[in-house]
């Protein structure tokens, strides 16, 4: 069983910055492809990054150029740095950790509101 702690939401202005963070438990961090998916209200859940266990990337068109998304496999961690952040950019964000596609886990979101 695998569990996703995310953490790092919050009010940020446009413009601003934020880093959230998803900490993993159990043993199969290090061969998970591991995702940011976020949803906006009245919207369906949308693919913001992703990052495989051997490190490729790849982003929603919406993001690129502005986020960067980063695992620690030693903290069992991964990272979304979001810079120039936008208003349409406010959702509630969700770590994703897939194993072979058989086993996959959610964490509980956390909020990201840009505002000014």
């Amino acid at each position: 069983q695998v569990q996703l702690v995310e953490s790092g939401g919050g009010l940020v202005q446009p413009g601003g910055s934020l880093t959230l963070s998803c900490a993993a438990s159990g043993s199969i961090f290090n061969f998970s492809d591991m995702g940011w998916y976020r949803q906006a209200p009245g919207k369906d859940r949308e693919l913001v990054a992703r990052i495989t266990s051997g490190f490729s990337t790849n982003y929603a068109d919406s993001v690129k150029g502005r986020f960067t998304i980063s695992r620690d496999n030693a903290k069992k961690t991964a990272y979304l740095q979001m810079n120039s952040l936008k208003p349409e950019d406010t959702a509630v964000y969700y770590c994703n950790s897939n194993y072979r596609s058989a086993h996959v886990y959610w964490g509980q979101g956390t909020q990201v509101t840009v505002s000014s």
